[in-house]
């Protein structure tokens, strides 16, 4: 059975019906976001992170939808670690999430808190420990 909105439903009850109809879909993430570096607040946490790194890691714009499945850090509150997103999940004011898919490995790890200088490549790991480390 297909999910055709238009059919499901008269047009006056779907929101009703249906406040959250995309909800838990797995569709190819477009996501609209913004680098770290827009984030001034970023800049003080994460200040062992160059500009040129900043500038390549993508933010999720609030409420923007997760990709279900999909692995994200909050550089907010990188002592939770990653996580896989459930559908229902939507990116809010309090989060900053970066989706892993677009960001280089090297850089995932360093910001993750890996230590091994095998996984971070080059990436300078700073004396003080690091927020997700």
């Amino acid at each position: 059975m297909s999910r055709n909105r238009i059919e499901q439903h008269p047009e006056e009850y779907r929101e009703d019906l249906n406040p959250m109809y995309r909800a838990g879909e797995n569709d190819q993430p477009n996501y609209q976001v913004r680098s770290a570096y827009d984030i001034k607040d970023l800049h003080d946490l994460y200040d062992f992170l160059r500009d040129d790194q900043l500038k390549s890691i993508p933010v999720l714009e609030e409420g923007q939808r997760l990709a279900q499945g999909a692995t994200y850090i909050d550089l907010r509150h990188p002592e939770h670690g990653e996580f896989q997103a459930m559908g229902y999940m939507v990116a809010g004011p309090n989060h900053w999430y970066v989706p892993k898919s677009e960001v280089d490995f090297s850089l995932w790890n360093l910001l993750i808190g890996v230590d091994d200088s095998y996984r971070i490549g080059d990436l300078v790991r700073p004396d003080s420990e690091t927020p997700g480390g």
